[in-house]
């Protein structure tokens, strides 16, 4: 381990919504936990517009606890919305996201900030043994945690999992939009980051009631061809809307030179022939599909240049020591 690894100060986030039952018990296990994490920590609780009294709740804990922020939004915006207020105003090294239900526990935040410091970027929970029911959590859980793991290349037992630890520096280069919270190692990957995950506990849900179900897998799914095509190709558009493009407009040539070929040697007639539409259908499907890959392009360089935003990012630069980094080498 490095110097360059260790983390100081922690962040810890927890999106709070209806919990108004769980928020005692969290504040008790969190100052239990940085009581003896033996550096200095704060821990953000954003209310995403309760309406059960969570929110009065919260403001006694920070007259309590100077250790404790709270960010109250104007409704309800989302889990993932609610992230992204932490992470705006979070000021550590380091950046714990956490569940405000108890099911995630706080005293596996100690062994996370470890993995941070064996020189990851991020820590992914994974609850490898889930209180939950089998057929409308984990069934849907697991399936989409190999569709995530299959199409980002990003291979986690567990994307659902909210109890994560990132570096801070890493989260500079993630937006979050959606509900692709979920997909932030992914996102991180991106961005150059180091992923892996540990295992961690998981209690029943003693409180409330939860906010997931199969509703959401559409969701999950859009959310998922987002982060591939950023993943792949949100610097370079014209490759996907172009291959597509050239294909469908390849092949409606292709039938077309066919048919016309018939027509001028054979005589066979074109009129009400499927085909035809079909070819013209294709060939104008085509064109449709390289022009918009041509727009999302300029887009896409608008967006980079505008911004002076690099399509890299530099881990670090290593030098001779005592060479001046602006200097040539043997100056």
């Amino acid at each position: 381990m490095v110097s360059e690894d260790i983390v100081g100060r922690v962040s810890i986030i927890a999106p709070v919504y209806n919990e108004v039952d769980s928020i005692y018990p969290l504040y008790e296990s969190l100052a239990k936990m940085m009581d003896g994490l033996g550096r200095p920590a704060e821990v953000i609780l954003v209310n995403d517009g309760s309406t059960d009294g969570s929110a009065e709740r919260l403001d006694e804990i920070a007259e309590k606890d100077e250790r404790f922020t709270i960010v109250h939004l104007r409704r309800n915006f989302g889990q993932t919305a609610a992230i992204s207020a932490g992470f705006d105003i979070a000021r550590g090294e380091a950046v714990i996201a956490i569940d405000a239900d108890l099911q995630n526990d706080p005293a596996d935040i100690p062994a996370m900030l470890a993995k941070l410091e064996e020189g990851y970027d991020v820590v992914s929970g994974w609850r490898k043994h889930r209180k939950d029911k089998w057929l409308t959590r984990r069934l849907p859980s697991g399936i989409a945690n190999w569709l995530i793991s299959r199409v980002t290349g990003v291979h986690l037992h567990d994307y659902g999992c909210s109890l994560k630890a990132y570096r801070a520096e890493v989260l500079k280069d993630v937006k979050l939009y959606g509900e692709m919270h979920r997909f932030i190692p992914a996102l991180a990957y991106l961005a150059g980051g180091r992923v892996t995950e540990m295992v961690v506990r998981h209690h029943p849900r003693i409180h409330g009631k939860t906010k997931y179900g199969l509703s959401r897998t559409l969701g999950v799914v859009l959310d998922l061809a987002t982060v591939k095509f950023l993943l792949t190709y949100a610097s370079r558009p014209l490759q996907v809307f172009g291959r597509w493009g050239g294909l469908m407009g390849g092949i409606g040539f292709l039938l077309a030179l066919y048919l016309t070929v018939q027509k001028v040697f054979f005589g066979m007639a074109l009129a009400n022939r499927p085909a035809l539409i079909l070819a013209v259908l294709m060939i104008l499907t085509g064109v449709q599909l390289i022009s918009m890959g041509l727009i999302a392009e300029l887009q896409a360089r608008t967006y980079y240049e505008a911004q002076d935003k690099p399509i890299y990012t530099v881990r670090y630069v290593k030098i001779k020591e005592g060479r001046i980094r602006n200097g040539f080498p043997g100056d």
